[in-house]
């Protein structure tokens, strides 16, 4: 078959019908101004305008995680969505975490687009500050499917923006590093005893782990800590034959956004990135499809940037 009959056929099955082979990637999705009332944390996918894209309608599976058991921490929106929906297409079976009540009605979203895809999908709330319930959350999966083949460590909190490093209470700090380093640890300990050679550990690290906001500045501190713990983690675990990499977003539309910042921020944002636009989140989707699957199978210790042209 001719290369270019190939490469269009591969982009079909990537991104749906009536792709085009190529396409400006600047133009590729929304570009500001947007809308999104700040909200509490979680937040809610549902008050964002435009909704963003978790590859409900775009994102086209070619089998490349048949059959495997993915857990997922925080997959009712956002990016962890996406991947959920990707993995489940892409052939494998998703457990996730949410929060509670609080995430309900997003959690029950992801599980509609798992099942659509003819694969078992299962939500636990989980309040992953607490090192018993990711040690509880790992059990409930391997109760239900036997073994963990891919670990998503993806949940994160991200505080209001603040003016001043002061404004950075200690409850706050230690809520942050709880959720999104010490339930790191807890949930891939847990984790390891049911993860046999050949599974993929992957974690959410960020731009902000190199390139830090001072009005977040505790979760971008943590996002340092993230590539820290998955470059050290990576060398042991390859010696069971189990991988450890991570993807380092840019900015990208999800309701951690509105949770953070003020409406003229939530309008502008993305609008000073290189790519003059945010990601969406089916964009993130395949670089974690990439990484748990055979393709990547020599990349140990990576990280990977998905930031539309900001430095790494």
């Amino acid at each position: 078959m001719p290369v270019a009959k190939n490469l269009a056929m591969a982009n079909h099955q990537a991104f749906g019908e009536g792709a085009p082979p190529t396409r400006d990637p600047r133009e590729a999705g929304p570009k500001p101004p947007f809308e999104a009332r700040p909200q509490p944390a979680p937040g809610d996918t549902h008050l964002m305008s435009p909704a963003p894209d978790h590859g409900e309608e775009t994102y086209r599976g070619r089998g490349l995680l048949r059959d495997r058991v993915a857990l997922i921490t925080g997959a009712d929106s956002g990016i962890g969505r996406a991947v959920a929906i990707a993995y489940a297409r892409e052939g494998a079976d998703v457990a996730f975490s949410f929060i509670g009540n609080a995430e309900g009605p997003d959690a029950r979203e992801t599980l509609k687009w798992i099942k659509q895809a003819e694969r078992t999908g299962m939500a636990y709330p989980t309040a992953l500050e607490d090192p018993e319930q990711c040690e509880r959350l790992v059990q409930e999966v391997v109760r239900r499917f036997g073994r963990i083949d891919i670990l998503i460590n993806n949940a994160a909190y991200q505080g209001p923006a603040v003016e001043r490093f002061e404004d950075l209470t200690p409850k706050r700090v230690r809520h942050t590093f709880a959720v999104n380093i010490e339930a790191m640890f807890a949930t891939i300990r847990a984790a390891l005893p049911h993860m046999r050679p050949g599974g993929t550990i992957i974690n959410t690290a960020s731009i902000q782990g190199v390139d830090p906001s001072p009005a977040i500045l505790d979760y971008a501190v943590t996002k340092a800590a993230i590539i820290d713990l998955t470059k050290g983690l990576a060398q042991e675990l390859i010696g069971r034959g189990i991988r450890v990499n991570a993807v380092a977003p840019g900015p990208v539309w999800t309701p951690l956004i509105a949770q953070s910042f003020g409406e003229e921020k939530i309008a502008n944002f993305g609008r000073n990135n290189p790519m003059t636009r945010p990601a969406q989140p089916v964009e993130l989707a395949p670089a974690y499809v990439f990484l748990a699957s055979e393709a990547s199978r020599f990349v140990v210790g990576a990280v990977l940037p998905v930031t539309g042209g900001l430095l790494f």
